[in-house]
């Protein structure tokens, strides 16, 4: 084994979440501004930048799906190699490796074909309305055309950092967004091609780093050796993939479900420009959210390792310590919200009335933003420890069995505030359940380990 894996179970944690979780905060920051900035330059064209924004708004659930699919192959395929590692199963890891290449480019091809196909019948369906239909259509149907580099590149993210190089993984991220700034740029402004510019900046920065991480693998400086042999759908792998990666597919999948029922529930009690307004929404929530998600990727393989090792006061340990630098962001996150959220908001649009909308509902729907550490981090320690169902049911908590419900009731009730209350109220409820399953699974480790020491 290498030292890289012997100092999971052995290095301070404290140390390893700073070698793990800092580039992967950084990896999850950049893979937010893809879409952050791309919003930020659309809303700012000249002239059109209200209803672009709203139509970019409409593509946001085609944009999860394909996140999705990339944290399905990602996300399972590096909690399985790091569990592997720490049981001694190197060989298994590799074949979980070369599984997660071919099983990329299989979904990537199949989104852009079934996407392109019934293009238009989806947007409508996620709320185009005629005023926004061609900005929506005309940034989708590019975004489609990179699906297989999207997918690809959040693999290769994923895996590149799980086995032990989580400083290239983020330095291979930085450099992909800051191609999509340059580009989006050049393409929006300097060459007045619009929405599809942005769109073709993101699927070209997505090709760079998807090439990297191939090429990472390829010229064998990966810390698993890469063998050619490995590039087949092993059934085993797979299914192991799957296992893992399905919980956090399922939360990305409800999100996108939620953002169609949200989009047409605004379209009813806002109209086009609370499409928008929750565009704009959802970009601030993600720079403040993405940290976390990178501190929560970060503890996966320390939490994966350990666990395997049977080293449980490690990894609950690393568990407390994620969960109290997360809330730290979070909170820092709230204040700027509640105290100055015009300075956010206008990175993206002036428009008086959309700003209006927008400031209203950011203020009510990061009512909960303190809290949310438990959530986050508590589902991901348990994805971490492959318990795969245990984490999708708790996945699926404030993203869907509860928010979609309350999405359904409280417009109803409160008209647009209702949209904007939907989300603290489920994570209110969602919070406290995971909880009390965090604090009965930490106190079975107590169990497992008398038991074993009487045996």
């Amino acid at each position: 084994m290498r030292n890289n894996q012997l100092e999971l179970g052995q290095e301070p944690i404290g140390k390893l979440l700073i070698k793990y979780s800092v580039p992967a905060i950084i990896g999850m920051l950049v893979n937010a501004l893809y879409n952050v900035v791309d919003r930020i330059f659309i809303g700012n064209i000249p002239g059109v930048g209200s209803m672009a924004i709203a139509g970019l708004g409409v593509t946001m659930p085609i944009a999860t799906i394909i996140l999705a699919f990339g944290m399905l192959v990602g996300v399972g395929s590096a909690t399985n190699v790091s569990i592997k590692l720490g049981q001694g199963k190197k060989e298994e890891a590799q074949n979980i490796i070369g599984s997660g290449m071919i099983l990329s480019v299989i979904i990537g091809i199949l989104l852009t074909v079934v996407g392109i196909i019934f293009c238009d019948q989806i947007l409508n369906m996620f709320g185009a309305s005629e005023a926004t239909l061609s900005y929506a259509k005309a940034y989708t149907n590019i975004l489609l055309l990179g699906a297989t580099f999207a997918v690809m590149s959040m693999f290769f993210n994923n895996v590149i950092r799980g086995d032990g190089n989580p400083k290239l993984s983020a330095i291979i991220m930085v450099i992909g967004c800051l191609t999509n700034i340059v580009l989006d740029a050049i393409l929006i402004f300097k060459f007045n091609m619009g929405i599809q510019g942005a769109a073709i900046a993101t699927i070209t920065s997505q090709a760079l780093t998807s090439i990297w991480g191939l090429s990472y693998y390829l010229r064998k400086k990966s810390n698993l050796e890469f063998k050619v042999s490995t590039l087949k759908l092993n059934s085993k792998a797979i299914k192991s993939i799957f296992a893992i990666g399905v919980s956090p597919f399922a939360i990305q999948i409800a999100a996108s479900l939620v953002q169609v029922i949200s989009n047409q529930s605004l379209k009813t009690h806002g109209g086009d420009l609370a499409i928008g307004a929750m565009a704009t929404i959802s970009s601030i929530s993600l720079l403040f959210l993405m940290p976390t998600f990178g501190i929560s990727q970060g503890m996966q393989p320390i939490v994966g390792f350990n666990y395997g090792a049977k080293k449980y006061n490690r990894a609950v340990k690393t568990l407390k310590i994620c969960i109290l630098a997360s809330t730290g962001i979070f909170l820092a996150g709230f204040i700027i919200i509640q105290v100055a959220p015009q300075l956010l908001v206008g990175m993206f649009n002036n428009d008086p009335e959309l700003m209006g909308i927008t400031i209203n509902g950011l203020k009510k729907y990061t009512l909960t933003l303190p809290l949310l550490s438990i959530a986050i981090v508590g589902t991901n320690y348990v994805q971490s420890t492959g318990k795969a169902k245990m984490a999708i049911v708790l996945s699926l908590l404030r993203q869907c069995i509860f928010l979609i419900p309350l999405m359904a009731i409280l417009p109803k009730i409160f008209g647009l505030n209702g949209v904007w209350f939907a989300q603290p109220t489920s994570d209110i409820i969602s919070i406290i359940i995971i909880s009390i399953i965090l604090l009965k699974e930490i106190k079975s480790y107590t169990k497992e380990e008398k038991e074993e020491a009487v045996a």
